[in-house]
């Protein structure tokens, strides 16, 4: 499947462009090997604050994530104000270069929208802790670049 073309119905779908506020964040990374779908790909939202295209083959069966460019700035009240306490279960997303994982892991510290805390994964205990940036109310991000 050529990502060219998962990149064209992306910007279909949310009707702007790759890096435009409500596009997709970045293109899909061009050294995925999808194979080629029949039939026509499916989108949809993927989350309650729709910041990421979920795209599915289901003649392939394949799904990806495609992050979205957020479409504002938190305001200075809300950056300031804590969002995840200390021992709540959260969403961690890692992104990179053209894909995005996600999985719950356990908030270490609180933190407010921006701020780093420290989170490990909620069904290894004995995992390493990792820092993740606050996004929103029960969702922190890695960003691998």
């Amino acid at each position: 499947m050529d990502p060219a073309a998962i990149d064209h119905a992306v910007m279909e779908f949310t009707g702007a462009g790759i890096g435009q506020p409500g596009g997709a964040r970045l293109p899909v990374d061009r050294r995925m090997r999808l194979n080629a779908c029949g039939a026509p790909l499916q989108l949809s939202w993927y989350g309650s604050s729709r910041d990421s295209v979920q795209v599915h083959c289901p003649d392939a069966g394949w799904r990806i994530y495609v992050a979205v460019a957020q479409t504002r700035q938190a305001s200075a009240q809300e950056t300031q104000q804590v969002v995840v306490s200390r021992g709540e279960t959260v969403a961690i997303i890692v992104e990179g270069g053209g894909f995005s994982l996600s999985r719950q892991a356990v908030a270490l510290e609180e933190g407010a929208i921006g701020q780093w805390i420290k989170v490990r994964p909620a069904q290894d205990r004995k995992a390493d802790p990792v820092s993740a940036q606050v996004v929103r109310p029960g969702q922190v991000a890695v960003r691998l670049r």
